[in-house]
């Protein structure tokens, strides 16, 4: 029995000095594999950086690598935008205060006790007082020459050129939507045909058709197309709304026009 106990404490002996000497080159392996996974972790972190550098195939490099027919087709588009946007935003402004001015109208024009009171009530820079007293002056300065023709035709035809002065100013600009809505779209394509154009002159120069000598001209030609579309679609848009509120707000030009011809001629009566 002693001699067993012997031989288990000379194999507990052994096997403490094998384990004592196995903990340290376990801890030297361990030292080196800290720093080899650091730099792992860290090798992500830095790919990420080189993932979000600058697109080489974006607006900014369309501008820094474009020669100067694509700069001249970017900066026509962003021209017609711009103009787009400003008629569009002048002209919706420009109906919302002749539906204030109609209000307006409305209101104090019809209950004053006669036309003259009427058109003072109404605010300067009034389209409806502009007519009201375009109306005044035509009933006023029925004479001479102008008496050859009849009262009511002579009213009425200055009524109505008030009125068309006033449909003028509010159809100014829809030319402008109309043209950019229908011109843009071309222009756009101009600067595709443009982008693949110097796509195959780069495949001819370099001999073979990789990806990344056709990548910059081809993302070049595409974004002309979407710009094209981009400055199109809202001039469109905008031209259908504003000729709709345009129709909406004449309607009441018209009918206080022609409340007012019938009232000049009942003055003229008494």
């Amino acid at each position: 029995m002693f001699k067993t106990l012997k031989q288990l404490a000379v194999c507990a002996g052994l096997l403490a000095g094998l384990i004592a000497t196995a903990l340290p080159v376990q801890a030297q392996n361990a030292a080196p594999a800290a720093p080899a996974a650091t730099e792992a972790a860290a090798a992500p972190a830095a790919a990420k950086p080189a993932a979000e550098e600058e697109n080489p195939y974006g607006l900014k490099a369309l501008w820094a690598q474009g020669d100067g027919v694509a700069k001249g087709t970017l900066v026509i588009m962003i021209i017609m935008s711009m103009g787009s946007w400003y008629v569009i935003i002048t002209k919706l402004a420009e109906q919302n205060r002749l539906n204030k001015q109609a209000r307006a109208a409305q209101g104090n024009f019809w209950s004053a006790g006669s036309v003259r009171q009427g058109a003072d009530a109404l605010e300067e820079g009034s389209a409806f007082r502009f007519i009201a007293e375009k109306g005044l002056e035509g009933a006023s300065k029925h004479d001479g020459m102008l008496g050859a023709i009849d009262f009511n035709t002579w009213v009425s035809q200055s009524i109505s050129r008030a009125m068309g002065n006033v449909q003028s100013r509010m159809q100014d600009g829809l030319a402008f939507l109309a043209t950019v809505g229908s011109t843009a779209p071309f222009v756009g394509l101009f600067g595709t045909v443009w982008g693949i154009y110097h796509a195959l002159v780069k495949i001819g120069m370099s001999g073979q058709a990789s990806i990344d000598k056709v990548a910059g001209p081809v993302g070049e030609a595409l974004i002309m197309t979407a710009i094209g579309l981009a400055v199109a679609v809202p001039a469109v848009l905008g031209y259908n709304w504003l000729v709709r509120r345009n129709k909406a707000v004449m309607e009441e030009v018209h009918a206080f026009g022609a409340d007012l011809h019938a009232v000049l001629l009942a003055s003229a009566k008494k």
